[in-house]
């Protein structure tokens, strides 16, 4: 008793030291999961929000009516004549009514999409009071633009803002520009998409006022922020995280800072979102959690600990019962039995130890039926093994005297038959390959023809491959046996045989042109066959042949051999044949 008692209260207190220790670790990977799942959330909002941009400059180079225009006004071959004054007009307006259209659909009023063709032409959402379009081409990053082909996009970063009436509300405009191109790569015009930043920042304040979120460009400059004085300052802290995607504890003027980074999804941008949050708040939830659970914890350990104490003697007696019992099978004693039933685990143990003698008991008597049954279906095969050398050997002189009389037909009879008394009383291989089969039944159709008025037809459709296959030595005999006698009655017709390797499996079919069998006769068969019952006057054979071992026994014998993955398949139709399909597992595939 008191060494169990040990037992318990040395590894408790082992657990609760190394709690300690490992507590610290567990907050602080919970508090970086928490801050990367909130940056993510903020950064699909951003993201989107992005991409928003870029869904009006691909909708305007792909428009062909917007596009088809600026071609035209770009070349200068539109509107030449005073008649056409109206209809440019006209289509200046459409185009601005687009754009407008365009901007509010997709962002709201605070979008500003400008067109600003080669031939100093421009098309825009707004006064030119606000701004110049033209003024697009003073600006230092406007002759990088030259490289961009086809949907490649170039973001401007964080830049004051050029409208007049916005300025004081929203100090900084975020832009990202596309080129049009001719079919033959020569450039005509811009699409350049711009929003002011503060709608970017607006999206950080979802998460409470603790956390602050910022975009970072590849130089750790900041260019989106809640506090537009950061604009522009460099966060020199993204050093100490590696990685895309990273978080890291950071001291900032002398308090600790979660700092966690990750990419914004544009493409070809090294623009990064950036959260900090003081460690501290990062953890106070999660840390009241964890003592929570600490308290819980050691309560449960007290009550665990007492009912252990009054409970122990009560466990010991059934465990020490199921080892007697255990000891006694053990020994090979299967008839004894331990007893032990219950609700809690040790009785459902025994009930489960009991339940598994049981078993094997059933199983060992399984096995020896089996060995049985497999024992007898064999002994049917065996019923002409009475002296079977002296019987070849007298068979083959006949065979000799008659050949010798000018008599072949009759040697060919004498000698298939030889052949197949030989491989039927050989009891040295239990399998042999499917072309040894095969070649045994080409002996036996042809000493059934010569028995028959009319001759049978028997055709072979089976690859090179499959003739390597082992199989059960005459299973096929019997299924030919019943065609010739059954389907096609004794007369004249075709038996069909054909193999095929499938999922290392022999598929063999076995089919006839014969009577076959109506719906009764055919489901009373497959009945039988699952049912495992012997009397079956369908597929019963005649005096004589070699028939005796019948469809069941060659069903239970291919069973018996191969187990579950053996299937067997009757299919019939009256006056069109009867079809057995056998799947074979091959042995070692």
């Amino acid at each position: 008793m008191i060494a169990s008692i040990a037992c318990i209260l040395v590894p408790a207190a082992c657990t609760l030291f190394i709690y300690n220790g490992l507590t610290q670790e567990a907050v602080k990977k919970q508090a970086v999961s928490n801050a990367q799942e909130s940056l993510l959330l903020i950064n699909g909002n951003v993201t989107n929000l992005l991409k928003r941009m870029l869904s009006i400059a691909n909708y305007i180079q792909v428009n062909p009516e917007m596009t088809h225009y600026f071609k035209m006004l770009a070349s200068g071959n539109a509107y030449e004549g005073k008649e056409d004054s109206y209809q440019k007009f006209t289509d200046t307006n459409r185009v601005i009514e687009e754009l407008d259209s365009l901007s509010l659909m997709a962002l709201g009023e605070h979008c500003f999409v400008t067109v600003l063709l080669t031939d100093g032409s421009y098309f825009m959402n707004y006064s030119i009071s606000e701004y110049n379009p033209l003024q697009l081409k003073t600006e230092p990053w406007f002759e990088n633009l030259k490289n961009l082909n086809g949907f490649q996009s170039y973001w401007t970063g964080t830049t004051p803002t050029e409208f007049q009436t916005l300025k004081v509300d929203n100090p900084y405009q975020v832009s990202v520009v596309r080129t049009l191109r001719l079919d033959n790569k020569e450039l005509y015009g811009y699409v350049v998409v711009t929003m002011m930043e503060n709608q970017l920042n607006q999206l950080f304040d979802r998460l409470g006022d603790h956390v602050d979120f910022m975009i970072v460009n590849g130089d750790d400059q900041i260019m989106s922020h809640r506090d537009p004085k950061k604009i522009g300052t460099k966060l020199s802290y993204l050093q100490q995280l590696q990685g895309a995607s990273s978080s890291a504890i950071v001291p900032v003027n002398k308090e600790n800072y979660l700092i966690t980074k990750q990419p914004l999804n544009l493409g070809t941008t090294d623009w990064n979102l950036v959260s900090m949050q003081p460690y501290k708040q990062a953890i106070v939830n999660i840390t009241t959690i964890f003592n929570n659970v600490f308290i819980l914890q050691m309560s449960s350990f007290v009550v665990f600990l007492i009912l252990l104490l009054l409970l122990l003697r009560t466990f010991t007696r059934p465990i020490m019962q199921l080892g007697k019992v255990a000891k006694l099978v053990q020994m090979g004693n299967l008839s004894v039995r331990s007893g032990v039933r219950g609700q809690d685990e040790i009785g459902r143990l025994g009930y489960s130890f009991d339940q598994m003698l049981d078993k094997v008991k059933d199983m060992i008597a399984e096995v020896s039926d089996t060995q049985a049954r497999k024992r007898k279906a064999e002994l049917a095969m065996l019923q002409a093994q009475i002296s079977p050398h002296f019987l070849f050997n007298v068979l083959n002189s006949i065979r000799m005297k008659v050949m010798r009389r000018g008599d072949p037909e009759s040697a060919n009879m004498i000698g298939s038959l030889s052949r197949l008394l030989r491989m039927s009383v050989s009891q040295e291989q239990d399998e042999i390959s499917l072309h040894e089969e095969i070649d045994l039944l080409t002996h036996y159709v042809d000493l059934m023809n010569m028995r028959q008025r009319e001759e049978a037809t028997f055709v072979l459709d089976v690859p090179s491959e499959a003739f390597l296959v082992q199989v059960p030595r005459f299973f096929l005999q019997p299924m030919v046996e019943n065609a010739l006698i059954h389907g096609l009655n004794r007369s004249a017709g075709l038996i069909r045989i054909q193999a095929q390797i499938e999922n290392d499996s022999l598929i063999l079919i076995v089919e006839d042109d014969g009577i076959g069998m109506d719906e009764e006769k055919l489901e009373a068969l497959r009945y039988k066959l699952v049912h495992g019952e012997k009397r079956m006057a369908v597929v019963e054979g005649t005096g004589g042949g070699f028939s005796g071992i019948g469809l069941f026994n060659v069903h239970e014998r291919m069973t018996m051999t191969f187990g579950e993955k053996f299937h067997m398949d009757v299919q019939s139709e009256p006056d069109k044949g009867t079809r057995i399909q056998m799947i074979i597992p091959i042995k070692g595939g």
